[in-house]
C-alpha cells in the first residue's frame, strides 16, 4: 500500500492545479490520469476546447508556476467584451476603466493544462499516474484508497476532479440537481483575415446566442446556441456551406474568414447536493457545472482549488486535523454558496435573453442601455466576472 496525504483522480486543469498547490504547501500527492494530453507544437492546429481565463484565475496560475509556460505557448489577452441585442443597446466592458491591462485570456483548455504538467514536474512530492483511470474507489475510517492496475494507494483525502462525469462522485453516492437546457452549441475555429484581436463580444439572438472569442494570431473561436436539430443540421455542412450559414447568422463585425474545424455539445447545468462525502471531495465539473454563457467554467473549478487549499492548509498550520468534516464544511459552504449563484445568474440571463415577447424585449434592452452608462456599478460587476 503506497501512502501519501492527498490522491487526486483527474489531471485535467482543476485536477493539475489542484496537485501543485497542495505540494506546494508540503502535502504528497498522487495524482490519476487516463489520458496523457498531447505535446505542444506551435504549427498544430486550434483546439476546438477553449476557455476564458480570469484575471484571478492568472494569479493562481502564476502562483502555482504554471504561468510563464502558458504565456510561451498560445494566449490571447482581450481588452474588451461586448453583448448586445439590439445594435444601440450594446454593453462594453473596458479593462482601462478599472485600470486593468486586459480582462482575461482566450486559451486552448490542453495548453493551460500542458503548462500545469510542467508545473507538477518541477515540485516534490508529487505523483503521476498516467494511461489508465482508478480500477477501484472506496474509503473506510482509515483512509480513502484507489486501486490502480496492480497499485493500490491511499490517502487521508481523495479528491474527485474527474470532471461532469465523474467517477469519484459515483463512488460517494452524492446526488445531482441539474438539466438540460433546449440549446446545444456548436464550436468552430476559423482563421480571419484581421490580426489577434482583442475583443470578445456576444450578439443575443431569437435562436440563441453568437460569440466570438479570439485567439492566438490570426484565429478566433465562433460559438453558436441553437436548437439541437439545428446545430445537428450545422454539423453536417460543407466547409463551404457552413461558412455562408454563419455569414448570414453573425453580425458583419466578423468580417473575412476560414473554417479551420467545428465540434458540438449539449448545455447541461448540475450540481453536486454536497461537495464531499468522508473522506471523498469534489473540485470543478465533478462537483458543478455551468451554462457557458460567460465562459466561468473552469474560473470556478479555480476557485474551489484556491479555497480548498487555503482551508487545509490553515489547518494543518494550526494543529488541526486538516482531514475532518469541520474543516471540510469550511470549503463546501462557501464554495457551493458561490457556485449556485453564479450558475442562477447565468439562469437569468440564458431565460431572460431566450423569450422572445416584444415588451420583454424592450425591457431588456432598455436595461443593457443603462448598464452602458451604470458607471461604478458596471466597473464593479466587471471586477466580480474577473474573480477580484
Amino acid at each position: 500500500m503506497e501512502q501519501y496525504d492527498i490522491l487526486i483522480v483527474g489531471a485535467g486543469m482543476v485536477g493539475a492545479a489542484s496537485a501543485c498547490a497542495l505540494a506546494q504547501k508540503g502535502f504528497s500527492v498522487a495524482i490519476v490520469e487516463a489520458q496523457t494530453p498531447q505535446p505542444f507544437a506551435p504549427e498544430q492546429p486550434r483546439d476546438l476546447r477553449v476557455s476564458a481565463i480570469s484575471a484571478a484565475s492568472e494569479q493562481l496560475l502564476s502562483q502555482l508556476g504554471a504561468w510563464s509556460a502558458i504565456d510561451a505557448m498560445r494566449t490571447a489577452p482581450y481588452q474588451t467584451l461586448a453583448t448586445w441585442e439590439w445594435q444601440r443597446s450594446e454593453v462594453r466592458f473596458e479593462a482601462s476603466e478599472i485600470g486593468c491591462d486586459h480582462l482575461g485570456h482566450i486559451i486552448e483548455n490542453r495548453v493551460v493544462q500542458l503548462g500545469l504538467w510542467q508545473a507538477m514536474a518541477e515540485l516534490d512530492g508529487i505523483t503521476l499516474l498516467t494511461g489508465q483511470g482508478p480500477d477501484r474507489i472506496w474509503q473506510d475510517e482509515a483512509g480513502a484508497y484507489l486501486q490502480v492496475g496492480e497499485r493500490r494507494l491511499q490517502g487521508r483525502l481523495l479528491m474527485g476532479c474527474d470532471g461532469a462525469r465523474s467517477r469519484v462522485r459515483a463512488a460517494t453516492g452524492i446526488g445531482l440537481t441539474g438539466w438540460q437546457y433546449r440549446h446545444h452549441c456548436l464550436a468552430v475555429n476559423i482563421t480571419t483575415e484581421a490580426p489577434q484581436q482583442t475583443i470578445t463580444w456576444q450578439e443575443f439572438t431569437p435562436s440563441g446566442p453568437r460569440a466570438f472569442l479570439p485567439l492566438a494570431g490570426h484565429h478566433g473561436s465562433l460559438v453558436w446556441y441553437d436548437s439541437p436539430e439545428k446545430v445537428a443540421q450545422l454539423m453536417r455542412l460543407e466547409d463551404g456551406e457552413l461558412k455562408r450559414a454563419i455569414q448570414q447568422a453573425f453580425p458583419e463585425r466578423l468580417g473575412a474568414f476560414e473554417i479551420d474545424g467545428r465540434g458540438s455539445f449539449p448545455l447541461t447545468r448540475q450540481h453536486a447536493q454536497h461537495y464531499f462525502d468522508g473522506r471523498l471531495v469534489l473540485l470543478g465539473d465533478a462537483a458543478h457545472t455551468i451554462n457557458p454563457l460567460a465562459g466561468q467554467g473552469v474560473n470556478l473549478g479555480f476557485k474551489d482549488v484556491a479555497t480548498l487549499a487555503q482551508v487545509l492548509v490553515e489547518a494543518k498550520d494550526s494543529g488541526q486535523s486538516w482531514d475532518s468534516e469541520a474543516v471540510l464544511m469550511r470549503y463546501q459552504t462557501p464554495r457551493r454558496r458561490d457556485n449556485l449563484l453564479m450558475q442562477s445568474t447565468m439562469d437569468l440571463f440564458y431565460t431572460l435573453f431566450s423569450n422572445d415577447r416584444l415588451p420583454l424585449k424592450l425591457a431588456r434592452n432598455l436595461g443593457l442601455m443603462a448598464a452602458q452608462n451604470a458607471g461604478p456599478v458596471k466597473n464593479q460587476v466587471m471586477r466580480y466576472a474577473m474573480g477580484l
